[in-house]
């Protein structure tokens, strides 16, 4: 008889999002005439900037003409969107990464959880703590995490490094030493930063401790601090420690359309259980090469469009919308009493939820009484608990009301 992969068996109910949205659809059904605001999956709703739209409908009329017609690919991404890429958003800050070193995927989310098939199952994970599902339960899938805790909320196998108001949401060194080190910054779900100076503390530690950092910069496009960085490469040394991952998704509004990218530095080695050096950059073209047969030519097109002059002025226009609605958010709830975080460098806003009710409690709350969606903290991981994640990427309209509606139930 064939055998399941057993590891699955160790995740713990559905994924969070999924189990937002049974709930949503479960009292929509049972109140048809309600209008529900949704401000709880990070979705874009403005469209597409019209530069990225041209560019991605003259790709698909090429693709209807025998003389420019394309077939596969490179797997790992056009020269013309790499080429791109490297000189944008690299180059123009003083960072010198090679187009061959840029992968183009069809996701951030797929590319942080495909990584781990080049790393070896027995490496020890550590994660901030709250933090994006997708890095813990991929490692779950994988057979890193060990056996699940149900009375503490954790896996056994995991290093959970709490990233909380009583610590400024900076995450501190852990004591015991990860082989691999998930941070996302500006971060998914708080919406907080790290400043350069204590980044470099990661980077000076993974080199010390020959760990890996997997650097999720997919919100890098939001920052608005200067002292915030937008890239783990721009602290010395990152590229002989970390991979870097991005995506035009929230940047550019490709939720529905589908393009990112990794950057798996040509000098980056990782180790054999004998302590041989490989380099890493060669296992992830493999894989890569192996497993992905690329993102289609328009939407690769669609991509480059993004950093001619009207994209950037448009993108741009569109993250300044959606930065109004984290501040009208993060201003609201804070005249309502609420204690909040984010909503600066991200378009996610972290609130304390009122005393005496549960993440999934205050998602109870804001639903049957506000009609309004959000996402509980304690999805992210047990330091969410006490927390609740409001997204910014709603229409301003809907933002206001909902923020409206919200103060009325306090």
């Amino acid at each position: 008889m064939f055998k399941i992969n057993e590891n699955f068996l160790e995740l713990q109910d559905s994924y969070l999002f999924s189990t937002i949205a049974k709930k949503v659809a479960e009292f929509q059904k049972n109140n048809p005439d309600k209008k529900i605001i949704k401000l709880g999956i990070g979705d874009v709703t403005r469209p597409i900037a019209p530069a990225v739209v041209q560019a991605m409908s003259k790709a698909v009329m090429e693709m209807g003409k025998p003389e420019t017609f394309r077939g596969y690919g490179p797997e790992q991404g056009y020269d013309f969107l790499r080429n791109k890429i490297a000189e944008f958003d690299y180059k123009n800050r003083g960072i010198n990464i090679e187009p061959d070193e840029i992968f183009v995927s069809d996701g951030a989310k797929c590319d942080c959880g495909n990584i781990g098939d080049i790393l070896g199952n027995d490496n020890i994970v550590a994660i901030t703590d709250p933090v994006y599902p997708v890095y813990l339960d991929t490692n779950v899938m994988a057979g890193r995490s060990g056996k699940y805790n149900s009375e503490k909320n954790i896996y056994e196998n995991i290093i959970y490094i709490p990233a909380t108001a009583d610590n400024n949401f900076v995450p501190e060194l852990p004591k015991k030493v990860p082989d691999m080190i998930y941070l996302c910054f500006p971060n998914n779900p708080t919406g907080t930063t790290l400043t350069k100076p204590e980044l470099k503390k990661w980077v000076d530690y993974a080199k010390e401790n020959k760990s890996l950092i997997l650097f999720d910069s997919a919100y890098e496009a939001f920052i608005s601090d200067e002292d915030v960085p937008h890239s783990i490469y721009e602290i010395d040394g990152a590229k002989d420690v970390a991979i870097e991952f991005r995506s035009f998704s929230k940047t550019a509004g490709f939720t529905g359309v589908r393009c990112a990218y990794a950057v798996v530095p040509k000098n980056l080695k990782g180790y054999t259980k004998d302590g041989k050096e490989v380099y890493l950059h060669g296992l992830w073209n493999r894989r890569h090469g192996t497993k992905f047969n690329g993102v289609s030519y328009p939407v690769q097109r669609a991509a480059e469009a993004v950093y001619s002059k009207e994209g950037q002025k448009q993108i741009k226009e569109n993250i300044k919308y959606y930065m109004n609605n984290a501040k009208i958010i993060k201003e609201g709830l804070e005249k309502a009493g609420f204690t909040v975080y984010g909503g600066t460098n991200a378009p996610y806003i972290w609130l304390k939820v009122p005393e005496g009710l549960t993440s999934w409690e205050f998602f109870d709350k804001l639903l049957n009484e506000a009609n309004v969606v959000g996402t509980p903290g304690v999805g992210f991981g047990p330091s969410g608990e006490g927390y609740f994640r409001l997204t910014a990427f709603g229409t301003k309209e809907n933002t206001e009301e909902a923020i409206e509606r919200i103060k009325n139930i306090v």
